[in-house]
């Protein structure tokens, strides 16, 4: 993890990974894996790139995950930042590695570094905006049926279950402050969360009356969720991305970067 050559440095972090998933009783520990965490902060960005990549295996395993209790807890800030890193690629498998994290050791993110990756889907960079949706997918937008069952509008039609997600939606929406990027929202999570396309219960929200267990929408509420309506009917239809949010950028390896 010291060489001179990222090349060499890279590799090593990518073997390290292998060996820990395919050998975890005699390397997937502490005295191994303080290299990967120090090499989080590896200058070269295909380096930083390999350790997220050599973690992914490691977290998404039910076997292996309790052995990573002390290291989440050593290195879960720097994993956190690395959702900013100035090399996309970087970034958005840093976000890919948090949700694997929330999944599997949920009580050592905070609500600060939850809120840290939900700003993200506001991010001009698609990838990375995308990643930062999923997140929200997990933490915040999961359906429960039961949330939903017999409440029922005014006039007695049953409310679809993904009324409180996209009530939840809305809040969110209004607390972010952004309002003017509706559009970035509805790109982060159109592809992977089907309430977006939820033309029903959207309209339903908006026309019916709420019943007597449910809440009104004020007006800021009402306006929040036309404009995000709008967004994900115009996205639909036409397939297109918003202005301004740009496609992938291919992370260069070193030796490209030579080149």
């Amino acid at each position: 993890y010291r060489d001179t050559l990222p090349e060499i440095r890279a590799i090593c972090m990518a073997e390290i990974g292998v060996w820990m998933k395919k050998f975890h009783q005699n390397f997937l520990d502490d005295s191994y894996l303080k290299y990967i965490g120090w090499t989080l902060h590896d200058k070269v960005g295909e380096v930083r790139l390999k350790c997220l990549q050599a973690l992914q295996p490691l977290y998404a395993s039910e076997e292996l995950k309790a052995k990573l209790e002390l290291f989440t807890s050593k290195f879960k800030d720097r994993i956190v930042a690395m959702t900013l890193d100035k090399e996309y690629d970087v970034a958005v498998q840093a976000v890919k590695l948090v949700i694997s994290i929330l999944k599997h050791h949920r009580e050592i993110l905070t609500d600060k570094d939850c809120e840290h990756v939900y700003e993200l889907v506001y991010s001009s960079h698609r990838a990375v905006a995308q990643a930062a949706g999923e997140f929200l997918n997990e933490r915040l937008f999961t359906p429960d049926e039961e949330a939903v069952a017999g409440v029922k509008t005014k006039r007695g039609k049953k409310r679809l279950p993904n009324t409180p997600l996209i009530r939840d939606l809305v809040l969110f929406f209004i607390e972010s402050e952004l309002h003017e990027h509706g559009a970035y929202l509805v790109d982060s999570l159109i592809e992977t969360n089907q309430m977006m396309k939820d033309w029903e219960c959207m309209t339903d929200l908006l026309l019916e009356e709420p019943g007597p267990e449910e809440e009104a929408l004020d007006n800021q509420k009402e306006t929040s969720l036309i404009e995000l309506m709008v967004c994900c009917i115009k996205q639909a239809a036409t397939g297109e991305a918003p202005v301004g949010r740009g496609p992938t950028r291919k992370l260069l390896s070193a030796k490209e970067q030579k080149q």
